[in-house]
Protein backbone atom coordinates (compact mmCIF):
# COMPACT_ATOMS: atom_id res chain seq x y z
CA UNK A 1 0.00 0.00 0.00
CA UNK A 2 1.17 3.53 -0.90
CA UNK A 3 0.02 7.04 0.25
CA UNK A 4 -0.40 10.19 -2.61
CA UNK A 5 0.32 13.14 -1.31
CA UNK A 6 -0.17 16.65 -4.00
CA UNK A 7 2.56 18.42 -4.02
CA UNK A 8 1.83 22.44 -3.39
CA UNK A 9 3.25 25.15 -5.16
CA UNK A 10 3.67 27.16 -2.08
CA UNK A 11 6.96 26.88 -0.24
CA UNK A 12 5.53 27.62 2.86
CA UNK A 13 2.63 24.76 2.86
CA UNK A 14 2.69 22.17 5.32
CA UNK A 15 3.76 19.64 2.46
CA UNK A 16 6.25 21.50 0.57
CA UNK A 17 8.67 18.80 1.36
CA UNK A 18 6.96 16.53 -1.32
CA UNK A 19 8.97 19.03 -3.81
CA UNK A 20 12.77 17.47 -2.23
CA UNK A 21 10.87 14.31 -2.49
CA UNK A 22 10.40 14.81 -5.81
CA UNK A 23 13.61 15.77 -6.60
CA UNK A 24 15.20 12.92 -5.09
CA UNK A 25 13.49 10.31 -6.76
CA UNK A 26 14.03 12.29 -10.48
CA UNK A 27 17.69 12.14 -9.65
CA UNK A 28 17.65 8.60 -8.87
CA UNK A 29 15.79 7.37 -11.84
CA UNK A 30 17.89 9.74 -14.03
CA UNK A 31 21.40 8.30 -12.38
CA UNK A 32 19.91 4.71 -13.03
CA UNK A 33 19.61 5.69 -16.66
CA UNK A 34 21.61 7.54 -17.96
CA UNK A 35 24.32 7.90 -14.83
CA UNK A 36 23.81 11.69 -14.78
CA UNK A 37 21.62 14.00 -13.13
CA UNK A 38 22.06 16.55 -15.89
CA UNK A 39 18.37 16.68 -16.71
CA UNK A 40 17.20 16.66 -13.03
CA UNK A 41 15.14 19.56 -11.92
CA UNK A 42 16.29 21.54 -8.49
CA UNK A 43 13.80 22.40 -5.65
CA UNK A 44 13.46 25.77 -6.80
CA UNK A 45 12.62 24.68 -10.12
CA UNK A 46 10.66 22.09 -9.24
CA UNK A 47 8.33 24.29 -7.77
CA UNK A 48 8.37 26.53 -10.54
CA UNK A 49 7.18 24.55 -12.88
CA UNK A 50 3.71 24.85 -11.07
CA UNK A 51 2.67 28.04 -11.77
CA UNK A 52 3.49 27.90 -15.53
CA UNK A 53 1.85 30.55 -17.52
CA UNK A 54 0.29 28.90 -20.17
CA UNK A 55 0.57 25.18 -18.87
CA UNK A 56 -1.46 23.85 -15.81
CA UNK A 57 0.99 21.54 -13.93
CA UNK A 58 0.37 18.86 -11.15
CA UNK A 59 2.24 16.77 -9.02
CA UNK A 60 1.72 13.82 -6.87
CA UNK A 61 4.55 11.95 -4.72
CA UNK A 62 4.38 8.61 -3.34
CA UNK A 63 5.93 7.14 0.01
CA UNK A 64 4.89 3.34 2.04
CA UNK A 65 1.93 3.77 4.00
CA UNK A 66 2.38 4.94 7.49
CA UNK A 67 6.19 6.01 6.42
CA UNK A 68 6.94 9.45 7.90
CA UNK A 69 6.08 12.09 5.85
CA UNK A 70 9.52 13.36 5.00
CA UNK A 71 11.18 13.51 1.53
CA UNK A 72 13.61 10.48 2.18
CA UNK A 73 10.10 8.41 2.58
CA UNK A 74 9.31 8.91 -1.15
CA UNK A 75 9.47 6.36 -3.76
CA UNK A 76 7.90 7.46 -6.91
CA UNK A 77 6.54 10.80 -8.52
CA UNK A 78 3.91 11.95 -11.13
CA UNK A 79 3.48 15.10 -13.03
CA UNK A 80 1.00 16.05 -14.93
CA UNK A 81 0.60 18.55 -17.53
CA UNK A 82 -2.52 20.22 -18.83
CA UNK A 83 -2.00 22.95 -22.04
CA UNK A 84 -4.18 25.74 -21.84
CA UNK A 85 -4.31 27.26 -24.90
CA UNK A 86 -3.05 24.94 -28.02
CA UNK A 87 -3.32 20.79 -27.65
CA UNK A 88 -6.31 21.92 -24.79
CA UNK A 89 -7.86 18.13 -25.53
CA UNK A 90 -4.72 16.33 -23.78
CA UNK A 91 -2.81 15.65 -20.67
CA UNK A 92 1.16 14.88 -20.88
CA UNK A 93 1.42 12.04 -17.56
CA UNK A 94 5.69 11.30 -16.58
CA UNK A 95 5.55 9.12 -13.80
CA UNK A 96 8.77 7.72 -12.26
CA UNK A 97 9.95 5.25 -9.22
CA UNK A 98 12.93 5.01 -7.84
CA UNK A 99 14.40 1.97 -9.10
CA UNK A 100 14.71 0.50 -5.98
CA UNK A 101 11.41 0.57 -5.06
CA UNK A 102 9.64 -1.12 -8.40
CA UNK A 103 7.35 -4.06 -9.11
CA UNK A 104 5.39 -2.59 -5.90
CA UNK A 105 2.37 -1.01 -7.40
CA UNK A 106 3.73 2.13 -6.71
CA UNK A 107 3.73 3.04 -10.84
CA UNK A 108 0.02 1.80 -10.80
CA UNK A 109 -0.49 4.02 -7.98
CA UNK A 110 0.45 7.27 -9.19
CA UNK A 111 -0.42 6.49 -12.76
CA UNK A 112 -4.41 5.90 -12.01
CA UNK A 113 -4.14 9.75 -9.70
CA UNK A 114 -2.72 10.89 -13.05
CA UNK A 115 -5.42 9.91 -14.98
CA UNK A 116 -8.36 11.17 -12.56
CA UNK A 117 -6.98 14.51 -13.15
CA UNK A 118 -6.50 14.18 -16.83
CA UNK A 119 -10.40 12.63 -16.43
CA UNK A 120 -11.70 15.76 -14.26
CA UNK A 121 -10.04 18.41 -16.72
CA UNK A 122 -11.57 16.98 -19.94
CA UNK A 123 -9.00 15.70 -21.33
CA UNK A 124 -9.65 12.90 -24.05
CA UNK A 125 -5.81 11.79 -24.71
CA UNK A 126 -2.92 11.49 -22.87
CA UNK A 127 1.19 11.35 -23.64
CA UNK A 128 3.71 10.07 -21.99
CA UNK A 129 7.28 8.70 -22.38
CA UNK A 130 10.26 6.79 -21.07
CA UNK A 131 13.72 6.75 -21.58
CA UNK A 132 16.65 4.00 -22.53
CA UNK A 133 19.71 3.74 -21.66
CA UNK A 134 20.40 1.63 -25.36
CA UNK A 135 18.54 1.41 -28.66
CA UNK A 136 18.48 -2.44 -29.44
CA UNK A 137 19.35 -3.60 -32.70
CA UNK A 138 16.32 -5.11 -35.37
CA UNK A 139 14.88 -8.31 -33.71
CA UNK A 140 12.89 -9.93 -31.20
CA UNK A 141 13.96 -7.88 -28.39
CA UNK A 142 12.96 -4.66 -29.98
CA UNK A 143 10.14 -2.43 -30.58
CA UNK A 144 9.98 -1.08 -33.39
CA UNK A 145 8.69 2.77 -33.87
CA UNK A 146 5.82 2.76 -36.10
CA UNK A 147 7.46 5.73 -38.66
CA UNK A 148 10.00 3.13 -39.51
CA UNK A 149 13.02 4.94 -37.71
CA UNK A 150 13.94 3.88 -34.14
CA UNK A 151 13.76 1.40 -31.74
CA UNK A 152 12.98 0.25 -27.72
CA UNK A 153 13.94 -2.77 -25.80
CA UNK A 154 10.74 -4.77 -25.70
CA UNK A 155 11.56 -6.66 -22.85
CA UNK A 156 12.34 -3.38 -20.36
CA UNK A 157 9.96 -2.36 -17.26
CA UNK A 158 8.73 0.76 -18.75
CA UNK A 159 8.23 -0.90 -21.92
CA UNK A 160 5.83 -3.20 -20.21
CA UNK A 161 4.34 -0.87 -18.27
CA UNK A 162 2.95 1.17 -21.33
CA UNK A 163 1.41 -1.27 -22.91
CA UNK A 164 -0.46 -3.18 -19.72
CA UNK A 165 -1.77 0.43 -19.70
CA UNK A 166 -2.91 0.65 -23.02
CA UNK A 167 -0.59 2.78 -25.02
CA UNK A 168 0.96 2.71 -28.13
CA UNK A 169 3.90 3.82 -28.85
CA UNK A 170 4.27 6.38 -31.13
CA UNK A 171 7.20 7.70 -31.66
CA UNK A 172 11.15 7.12 -30.54
CA UNK A 173 13.48 9.95 -30.35
CA UNK A 174 17.59 10.17 -30.08
CA UNK A 175 18.67 11.58 -27.48
CA UNK A 176 22.18 13.14 -28.42
CA UNK A 177 25.14 15.01 -26.34
CA UNK A 178 27.67 17.48 -27.93
CA UNK A 179 31.35 17.65 -26.49
CA UNK A 180 32.38 20.93 -25.96
CA UNK A 181 33.97 22.81 -27.20
CA UNK A 182 32.59 21.93 -30.92
CA UNK A 183 34.73 22.05 -34.25
CA UNK A 184 32.32 23.56 -36.45
CA UNK A 185 34.84 25.91 -38.92
CA UNK A 186 34.16 23.40 -41.72
CA UNK A 187 30.59 23.70 -41.23
CA UNK A 188 30.60 27.41 -41.97
CA UNK A 189 28.45 28.98 -44.86
CA UNK A 190 27.62 32.07 -45.58
CA UNK A 191 23.98 32.42 -46.12
CA UNK A 192 24.56 35.32 -48.80
CA UNK A 193 22.68 39.06 -48.68
CA UNK A 194 18.99 37.65 -48.55
CA UNK A 195 19.90 36.32 -44.77
CA UNK A 196 20.97 37.89 -41.66
CA UNK A 197 21.11 36.67 -37.99
CA UNK A 198 20.03 38.44 -34.64
CA UNK A 199 20.98 36.67 -31.21
CA UNK A 200 19.56 37.04 -28.04
CA UNK A 201 20.37 36.18 -24.10
CA UNK A 202 18.24 35.75 -21.71
CA UNK A 203 15.56 38.84 -23.22
CA UNK A 204 13.75 38.37 -26.47
CA UNK A 205 14.14 41.75 -28.30
CA UNK A 206 10.98 43.72 -28.80
CA UNK A 207 11.42 43.87 -32.72
CA UNK A 208 11.48 40.20 -33.01
CA UNK A 209 8.31 39.32 -30.72
CA UNK A 210 5.84 38.97 -33.09
CA UNK A 211 8.65 36.97 -35.16
CA UNK A 212 9.46 34.54 -32.71
CA UNK A 213 5.42 33.86 -32.11
CA UNK A 214 5.51 33.35 -35.52
CA UNK A 215 8.52 30.48 -35.67
CA UNK A 216 7.09 29.03 -32.36
CA UNK A 217 3.85 28.37 -33.67
CA UNK A 218 5.30 26.66 -36.69
CA UNK A 219 7.56 24.54 -34.77
CA UNK A 220 4.26 23.00 -33.16
CA UNK A 221 3.03 22.23 -36.95
CA UNK A 222 6.36 21.44 -38.64
CA UNK A 223 8.12 19.57 -36.36
CA UNK A 224 7.78 15.52 -37.05
CA UNK A 225 5.30 14.37 -34.23
CA UNK A 226 4.30 11.12 -36.01
CA UNK A 227 0.75 9.38 -34.64
CA UNK A 228 0.90 11.85 -31.77
CA UNK A 229 -2.53 13.78 -31.80
CA UNK A 230 -0.92 17.29 -31.93
CA UNK A 231 -2.33 19.93 -32.80
CA UNK A 232 -1.24 23.83 -33.32
CA UNK A 233 -0.07 25.50 -30.48
CA UNK A 234 -0.45 29.24 -31.20
CA UNK A 235 1.97 31.90 -29.61
CA UNK A 236 1.86 35.62 -29.77
CA UNK A 237 4.06 38.28 -28.43
CA UNK A 238 2.48 38.23 -25.35
CA UNK A 239 3.39 34.66 -24.95
CA UNK A 240 6.65 35.31 -26.18
CA UNK A 241 7.65 37.80 -22.95
CA UNK A 242 6.19 35.27 -21.08
CA UNK A 243 8.17 32.11 -22.16
CA UNK A 244 11.38 34.67 -21.36
CA UNK A 245 10.59 35.19 -18.00
CA UNK A 246 9.28 32.04 -17.32
CA UNK A 247 12.49 30.64 -18.17
CA UNK A 248 14.31 32.84 -15.83
CA UNK A 249 11.95 32.18 -13.00
CA UNK A 250 12.82 28.65 -13.69
CA UNK A 251 17.06 29.26 -13.01
CA UNK A 252 17.95 29.55 -16.46
CA UNK A 253 19.02 31.64 -19.02
CA UNK A 254 18.99 31.32 -22.77
CA UNK A 255 20.24 31.97 -26.06
CA UNK A 256 18.41 32.04 -29.37
CA UNK A 257 19.50 32.95 -32.76
CA UNK A 258 16.72 34.31 -35.08
CA UNK A 259 17.97 34.33 -38.98
CA UNK A 260 16.04 37.48 -40.73
CA UNK A 261 14.89 37.42 -44.24
CA UNK A 262 16.37 40.70 -45.52
CA UNK A 263 14.31 41.54 -48.33
CA UNK A 264 11.24 41.03 -46.37
CA UNK A 265 12.66 41.71 -42.95
CA UNK A 266 10.56 38.48 -41.57
CA UNK A 267 11.97 35.28 -39.55
CA UNK A 268 13.05 32.79 -41.76
CA UNK A 269 14.68 30.42 -39.04
CA UNK A 270 15.70 30.28 -35.40
CA UNK A 271 17.76 27.76 -33.05
CA UNK A 272 17.55 28.12 -29.23
CA UNK A 273 19.28 26.46 -25.98
CA UNK A 274 18.84 26.59 -22.67
CA UNK A 275 20.94 26.41 -19.62
CA UNK A 276 20.59 25.24 -15.59
CA UNK A 277 22.31 28.54 -13.88
CA UNK A 278 23.30 26.31 -11.38
CA UNK A 279 25.06 23.74 -13.68
CA UNK A 280 27.61 25.59 -15.42
CA UNK A 281 28.65 22.19 -17.63
CA UNK A 282 25.30 21.53 -19.18
CA UNK A 283 23.04 23.07 -21.60
CA UNK A 284 19.69 22.03 -23.59
CA UNK A 285 19.19 22.67 -27.37
CA UNK A 286 15.97 23.40 -27.74
CA UNK A 287 14.13 24.41 -30.70
CA UNK A 288 15.27 24.28 -33.97
CA UNK A 289 13.42 25.37 -37.21
CA UNK A 290 13.47 26.86 -40.66
CA UNK A 291 10.27 27.60 -42.23
CA UNK A 292 9.31 25.47 -45.57
CA UNK A 293 9.39 28.18 -47.69
CA UNK A 294 13.46 29.02 -46.70
CA UNK A 295 14.79 25.57 -46.63
CA UNK A 296 17.38 24.69 -48.62
CA UNK A 297 20.13 27.58 -47.77
CA UNK A 298 21.63 25.92 -44.81
CA UNK A 299 20.04 28.50 -42.61
CA UNK A 300 19.59 25.37 -39.85
CA UNK A 301 23.36 24.82 -39.57
CA UNK A 302 23.52 28.54 -39.72
CA UNK A 303 21.16 29.49 -36.92
CA UNK A 304 23.39 26.21 -35.17
CA UNK A 305 26.73 27.62 -35.69
CA UNK A 306 25.42 30.76 -34.48
CA UNK A 307 24.00 30.51 -30.67
CA UNK A 308 27.23 27.76 -30.40
CA UNK A 309 29.25 30.96 -31.64
CA UNK A 310 28.01 33.08 -28.74
CA UNK A 311 27.75 30.24 -26.07
CA UNK A 312 31.64 30.15 -25.51
CA UNK A 313 31.14 33.62 -24.32
CA UNK A 314 28.32 33.23 -22.14
CA UNK A 315 28.91 29.78 -20.80
CA UNK A 316 32.86 29.24 -20.79
CA UNK A 317 32.59 26.31 -18.55
CA UNK A 318 29.69 24.79 -20.55
CA UNK A 319 30.77 21.11 -21.07
CA UNK A 320 28.45 19.66 -23.34
CA UNK A 321 25.08 20.21 -24.85
CA UNK A 322 21.76 17.76 -24.56
CA UNK A 323 19.38 17.17 -27.52
CA UNK A 324 16.39 15.27 -29.03
CA UNK A 325 15.05 14.78 -32.19
CA UNK A 326 12.61 12.16 -33.48
CA UNK A 327 14.59 9.10 -35.13
CA UNK A 328 12.42 10.06 -38.68
CA UNK A 329 13.81 13.86 -39.01
CA UNK A 330 16.77 12.48 -40.62
CA UNK A 331 18.19 16.43 -41.78
CA UNK A 332 18.09 17.84 -38.30
CA UNK A 333 20.16 14.60 -37.10
CA UNK A 334 22.36 15.21 -40.14
CA UNK A 335 23.25 18.42 -38.84
CA UNK A 336 23.58 17.29 -35.57
CA UNK A 337 25.84 14.65 -36.62
CA UNK A 338 27.82 17.37 -38.72
CA UNK A 339 28.46 19.05 -35.39
CA UNK A 340 29.16 16.52 -33.50
CA UNK A 341 26.54 15.39 -31.79
CA UNK A 342 26.81 11.46 -30.53
CA UNK A 343 23.68 9.61 -29.46
CA UNK A 344 23.71 8.57 -26.43
CA UNK A 345 19.80 7.09 -25.42
CA UNK A 346 16.74 6.93 -26.78
CA UNK A 347 12.95 7.80 -25.73
CA UNK A 348 9.81 6.37 -26.83
CA UNK A 349 6.75 8.88 -27.04
CA UNK A 350 3.59 6.61 -26.48
CA UNK A 351 0.06 7.96 -26.35
CA UNK A 352 -3.25 6.03 -25.35
CA UNK A 353 -7.14 7.50 -25.72
CA UNK A 354 -9.00 8.17 -22.12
Amino acid sequence: MVALVHVPADPDHPDAWTVEGTVRVGDAVDLAIHGSTDFSLDVATTRATMTEPHRRVHRIVALPAGAPRTPESVVGRAMIGLPLVGNAHLAVIYVGVHPDQRRRGIGAALWDAGLDIARDAGRRVVISDSSYATEPEPGPDALESPTGSGRIPVHDDATRFALARGFTLEQVVRHSVLTLPARVDHLRRDPGASYRVHLMQDEYAAEWLDGLALLKTRMSTDAPSAGLELTEDPWDADRVVADAADIRRRGQGFLVAVVEHVPTGEPAAFSMVEYPLDKPAVVFQGDTLVLREHRGHGLGMVAKIAVLDALAGVRPRAARIHTWNAQENAHMLAINVALGFRQASVDAEWQRAL
